[in-house]
């Protein structure tokens, strides 16, 4: 009895919890949820099927057999050269390259002007934040411009360099190194370190969840990158993944299927990625969010 009585108690605590607001919330969540996942969903089905089962109305979920021919023409190319291992290899050199450098830049520059106190600092903080506001459209020309003068179009170089440094970044590691506690850096000055060795013995491995976040986000942004590349890499050799797969799309007769193995594949280091650092992003990202607020 008493049992019984206590599991009633229980199951009347949970319907109390369970309220309509929060039964729209899950509603609304769950609504996204289908949404986010119908596009990756179709990506990986199509990627087995024929053009003619992908254009077919209703669309078929479930392929009749399972067409692994798409990704070897994913990987040989409409050309039959295998140009597409040279291009995901472009794809991750620049995209780890410029997460490196936007990580260790933003890291000093956000260090200094969340610690340091200088004539100046909020103006040049300000001066920053402001280049955000301007288009990636607005300097692309300027910026090609300069990269056709110093003739490194078609090399690692061009497409690397214009993004080694992000507003965003230096913005994201300020505000979470602002609340880093200053007990700790005025300790390691009194035992004679420098500041460099402050900054990187002390204040920079402690940054892993934002780290973590921010090289994230720059990895994905330049692995999706394709209006500059597009500008600077008109060599086959030099083009990157989203290039190589919009060569399908040119193709006078596109093959649907192919296309889908391409850019699912494509997809598998961004997933690897993300889930290897899956922890520290979430992380940082709501400790990112508690220091803003």
């Amino acid at each position: 009895m008493t049992q019984k009585t206590s599991l009633l108690a229980y199951g009347s605590h949970i319907r109390a919890k369970v309220s309509l607001p929060h039964i729209f919330i899950y509603a609304v969540l769950l609504i996204m949820l289908v949404f986010t996942l119908i596009p990756l969903l179709f990506m990986i089905t199509a990627s087995m099927m024929t053009s003619r089962e992908i254009l077919q109305m209703p669309y078929k979920w479930i392929p009749d057999r399972l067409n692994y021919v798409n990704f070897v023409k994913a990987i040989k190319g409409n050309d039959g050269n295998y140009i597409f291992l040279r291009n995901i290899s472009n794809s991750l050199i620049v995209a780890v390259s410029v997460s490196i450098t936007t990580v260790l830049l933003a890291s000093i520059t956000g260090y200094g002007l969340a610690k340091f106190h200088f004539k100046g600092r909020n103006f040049v903080f300000m001066l920053i934040m402001a280049t955000m506001m301007i288009p990636f459209e607005a300097i692309m020309i300027p910026l090609y411009m300069v990269v056709m003068q110093l003739r490194i179009q078609n090399s690692y170089i061009g497409l690397i360099l214009p993004f080694m440094v992000s507003a965003f970044g230096i913005f994201q590691m300020r505000q979470y190194l602002t609340t880093f506690p200053k007990e700790f850096l005025d300790a390691a000055r009194v035992d004679g370190m420098g500041e460099f060795s402050i900054f990187w013995k002390i204040v920079f491995p402690n940054c892993k969840p934002v780290i973590a976040t921010l090289g994230i986000l720059s990895f994905r942004g330049q692995w999706d990158n394709l209006l500059w590349p597009l500008l600077v890499s008109q060599n086959e050799k030099m083009k990157t993944i989203p290039q190589y797969i919009s060569t399908f799309v040119q193709e006078r007769s596109t093959d649907e299927g192919a296309l889908m193995a391409a850019a699912l594949l494509a997809s598998i280091p961004m997933f690897i990625m993300f889930i290897s650092l899956s922890r520290y992003f979430i992380g940082g990202s709501s400790v990112f969010e508690s220091r803003k607020g």
